[in-house]
């Protein structure tokens, strides 16, 4: 079994291991138990950034003047994103690590 995410191949189960799994895993559902865990574990990290990003950017947001935010996630985040102040964690660390003065 291959996982790859957009054509690019992030590792192999070998025969081997997909037998082990299918000691606990009946085999007809293994694949699809496979798909439910990896989107699991996404959905998960995907919830506790927004959990972060949301207490992160309310105060921001009523400091920014933003008189409405939206309840939908997808909204709420390209609210944020459109913020002159808003940075990326990229941008972050970038600016972090810039010496003072230049």
């Amino acid at each position: 079994m291959k996982i790859s995410i957009n054509d690019q191949e992030l590792f192999t189960l070998t025969d081997t291991q997909c037998a082990v799994l299918c000691n606990d895993i009946n085999t007809d559902e293994f694949d699809a138990d496979m798909k439910r865990r990896i989107n699991y574990i996404i959905m998960h990290k995907y919830e506790q950034c927004f959990k972060r990003l949301k207490e992160e950017w309310d105060p921001k947001l009523k400091a920014n003047g933003v008189a409405m935010i939206p309840l939908d996630e997808e909204e709420y985040a390209k609210l944020v994103f459109a913020q002159p102040n808003y940075m990326c964690r990229k941008t972050r660390d970038a600016a972090s690590a810039t010496p003072i003065g230049g």
